[in-house]
Protein backbone atom coordinates (compact mmCIF):
# COMPACT_ATOMS: atom_id res chain seq x y z
CA UNK A 1 0.00 0.00 0.00
CA UNK A 2 1.63 3.20 -1.26
CA UNK A 3 1.48 6.28 1.08
CA UNK A 4 -1.11 8.32 -1.41
CA UNK A 5 -3.43 5.47 -1.40
CA UNK A 6 -2.82 5.29 2.82
CA UNK A 7 -3.60 8.85 3.22
CA UNK A 8 -6.69 8.55 0.85
CA UNK A 9 -8.13 5.66 2.66
CA UNK A 10 -7.39 7.76 5.83
CA UNK A 11 -9.08 10.96 4.40
CA UNK A 12 -12.26 8.59 3.69
CA UNK A 13 -12.67 7.18 6.69
CA UNK A 14 -12.65 10.58 8.29
CA UNK A 15 -15.24 12.05 6.24
CA UNK A 16 -17.38 9.07 6.90
CA UNK A 17 -16.92 9.26 10.17
CA UNK A 18 -17.72 13.64 10.01
CA UNK A 19 -20.98 12.65 8.21
CA UNK A 20 -21.90 10.31 10.99
CA UNK A 21 -21.07 12.79 13.49
CA UNK A 22 -23.34 15.38 11.35
CA UNK A 23 -26.23 12.72 11.17
CA UNK A 24 -26.27 11.93 14.67
CA UNK A 25 -26.28 15.68 15.83
CA UNK A 26 -29.23 16.38 13.39
CA UNK A 27 -31.27 13.82 14.89
CA UNK A 28 -29.98 14.82 18.30
CA UNK A 29 -31.45 18.51 17.75
CA UNK A 30 -34.79 16.99 16.59
CA UNK A 31 -35.02 14.47 19.18
CA UNK A 32 -34.75 18.11 21.53
CA UNK A 33 -37.04 19.78 19.26
CA UNK A 34 -39.81 16.87 20.26
CA UNK A 35 -39.13 16.68 23.96
CA UNK A 36 -39.70 20.32 24.22
CA UNK A 37 -42.83 20.19 22.55
CA UNK A 38 -43.74 17.40 24.40
CA UNK A 39 -42.88 18.97 27.49
CA UNK A 40 -45.30 22.24 26.94
CA UNK A 41 -47.71 20.07 25.87
CA UNK A 42 -47.91 17.81 29.07
CA UNK A 43 -47.58 21.46 30.85
CA UNK A 44 -50.38 22.13 29.14
CA UNK A 45 -52.52 18.83 29.61
CA UNK A 46 -51.64 19.31 33.36
CA UNK A 47 -52.99 22.48 33.51
CA UNK A 48 -56.11 21.68 32.06
CA UNK A 49 -56.71 18.43 34.45
CA UNK A 50 -56.02 20.86 37.29
CA UNK A 51 -59.19 23.05 36.01
CA UNK A 52 -61.55 20.05 35.65
CA UNK A 53 -61.07 18.59 38.86
CA UNK A 54 -61.13 22.28 40.58
CA UNK A 55 -64.64 22.09 38.88
CA UNK A 56 -65.72 18.82 40.24
CA UNK A 57 -67.69 18.74 43.82
CA UNK A 58 -65.89 17.49 46.72
CA UNK A 59 -65.26 13.88 47.36
CA UNK A 60 -67.27 12.33 49.96
CA UNK A 61 -65.95 11.03 53.13
CA UNK A 62 -68.77 8.53 53.84
CA UNK A 63 -69.37 5.15 52.47
CA UNK A 64 -71.21 4.72 49.50
CA UNK A 65 -75.27 2.76 50.68
CA UNK A 66 -74.42 -0.06 49.79
CA UNK A 67 -71.96 -0.75 51.96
Amino acid sequence: MTDTTRLDTLEIHIAQQQQAIDDLSEALALQQKDIERLKAQLHRSDSRIAELEAGLPAAASEKPPHY
